[in-house]
């Protein structure tokens, strides 16, 4: 730093010099006794390192102030060295410019969210009517190909349920409800929903209860289990065989699906990212497995996907409480 301040004070370091060579030159032109020469431009060189050494504690602690001030996001003028040259005033009311107009975006860019949430938060409110109404109207007809109509309906449910998870996830104030309770009861529920998917595709289910009790919060761990197994049933083939077990506290669901290729696997993760599984059969969001992860980051469980393609993936979902991220 000591560096950085003689740059920035060449000029008048360089001045000073100067002016004291001119001193002893002409002193000495005057043929005055060189003690007393020596004498003076010493006290004068002593005045000026203590000029220099007060100058300097000042420059350092100002730079470190404006230091502290990188990076901040609640950057204020109060947080600001005070200044005290024209120009640094001048740089100032820049700042204080440039602080207000992204206050000014901020505010709007909230109200922009805020209103986009409340939007869609009561759009998929009003949709789950109408899909209310189409499955009460289905259960009381007669059309041959209702399973297949009923399998569409329950698709639109589960995208429909995604995106309000989606909007709720990013909401400012959502809170998590942390409970202990035994995992099978999720499990059970989530096996449930899914079971007619089962049925249909003729897939075998092999579940024994895990029994492992875990601290989480009830609706948004089902959320990221019923998510694993709708992907497990969608990329396995009719016939094929999914399974529910453990090892130690983690929960291990297997299927022998299609699987996941090695180049995918690394960003299976990402918002949006499909892989060649999704832009192949057209099914995929890209928005699940994202929101799994997210999930379970914020609960403090762990996710890990492995999988090798033609024989199927297994995803492990640790429920030990590791961290809780608001």
């Amino acid at each position: 730093m000591f560096v950085r301040y003689l740059r920035q004070k060449l000029k008048t370091i360089l001045l000073i010099i100067g002016c004291l060579i001119i001193q002893g030159i002409v002193l000495f032109l005057y043929r005055l006794d060189i003690a007393a020469i020596s004498y003076g431009l010493l006290l004068c060189s002593v005045f000026v390192g203590l000029f220099i050494a007060v100058d300097f504690a000042y420059f350092r602690n100002k730079s470190l102030n404006l230091v502290d001030c990188i990076g901040n996001p609640n950057l204020s003028m109060q947080n600001l060295p005070k200044a005290v040259e024209f120009y640094e005033d001048e740089y100032q009311k820049i700042i204080q410019s440039l602080i207000e107009s992204k206050n000014d975006l901020e505010f709007a860019l909230n109200n922009t969210i805020t209103d986009n949430t409340e939007y869609f938060t009561m759009w998929v409110h009003q949709i789950k009517t109408p899909i209310a109404a189409m499955r009460l109207v289905l259960q009381t007809s007669q059309y041959e190909d209702k399973g297949e109509i009923e399998e569409q309906l329950f698709k639109i449910e589960q995208y429909v349920d995604m995106v309000l998870q989606y909007l709720r996830m990013n909401e400012p104030n959502r809170d998590f409800l942390f409970r202990r309770f035994d995992s099978d009861e999720i499990i059970k529920q989530a096996v449930r929903k899914f079971s007619k998917s089962f049925i249909r595709k003729k897939i075998s289910l092999n579940y024994e209860p895990v029994h492992i009790t875990c601290v989480s919060d009830e609706k948004w761990l089902s959320f990221v289990i019923e998510q694993i197994l709708s992907n497990a049933i969608k990329y396995t083939p009719e016939h094929g065989i999914i399974s529910i077990t453990k090892e130690f506290n983690t929960l291990v669901i297997r299927d022998s699906g299609i699987g996941i290729s090695r180049e995918d696997l690394p960003r299976i993760f990402e918002k949006g990212y499909t892989g060649y599984n999704g832009r192949n059969n057209k099914k995929s969001t890209g928005i699940g497995l994202y929101l799994c992860k997210t999930i379970c980051d914020k609960l403090g469980h762990t996710l890990v996907i492995d999988s090798t393609v033609n024989e199927g993936t297994v995803v492990k979902i640790g429920l030990d409480t590791i961290l809780t991220k608001a």
